[in-house]
């Protein structure tokens, strides 16, 4: 079986929310998508102390399932072998959590195929989903960039909006497998 590494964060795990409510918190003013396009919402001005809490404990306990992903990763398990890829390693306190959440909302997936590391230029798979083009650009196999507020204007890989054309992709790769 082909292998997918799929990304945790802004891909299955929507971490926006969190950020838009800190955010609010700090500032008093509730951010607009195109407020924060091309770049996380920490790195708006004056904002970067937030990221700070990417450090803290529970961050990632309940972070809201990006719609469609459970169904569809369920599906591209019957043809695939999947891995769930996230660099935990530089917030320590997320692992618990991010196990915790994987357990709960992913159920399905054996916990022998959750990848939490520090540098995903390890990762070794057929494709890769990510938010993040830096990910790919050490990826040996297929990326796929999730399309994120932050990698709005990158270019350089086939881009995914969500998971139905996760969905559509992945059908039309088996069908050009199964004629191979």
């Amino acid at each position: 079986m082909k292998r997918i590494a799929i990304d945790m964060d802004e891909v299955i795990a929507d971490v926006i929310p969190r950020f838009l409510d800190l955010y609010e918190q700090e500032f008093g003013i509730r951010l607009q998508p195109e407020q924060y396009l091309g770049k996380k919402i920490y790195q708006l001005n004056g904002a970067n102390h937030i990221r700070k809490f990417l450090f803290d404990k529970g961050f990632f306990a309940d972070l809201p399932v990006i719609l469609d992903s459970q169904e569809v990763i369920q599906e591209l398990m019957e043809q695939y072998e999947v891995f769930i890829t996230t660099a935990a390693m530089e917030f320590r306190a997320s692992l618990e959590d991010k196990y915790d959440w994987l357990q709960q909302h992913f159920p399905f997936i054996h916990w022998k195929n959750f990848v939490f590391c520090g540098d995903k230029s390890v990762i070794r798979a057929d494709y890769m989903i990510d938010d993040h083009a830096f990910n790919l650009h050490t990826f040996e196999g297929k990326g796929l960039l999730y399309t994120a507020a932050h990698n709005i204007h990158e270019t350089a890989f086939t881009r995914v909006n969500n998971w139905q054309e996760v969905r559509t992709f992945f059908q039309q790769e088996q069908h050009i497998d199964d004629k191979i």
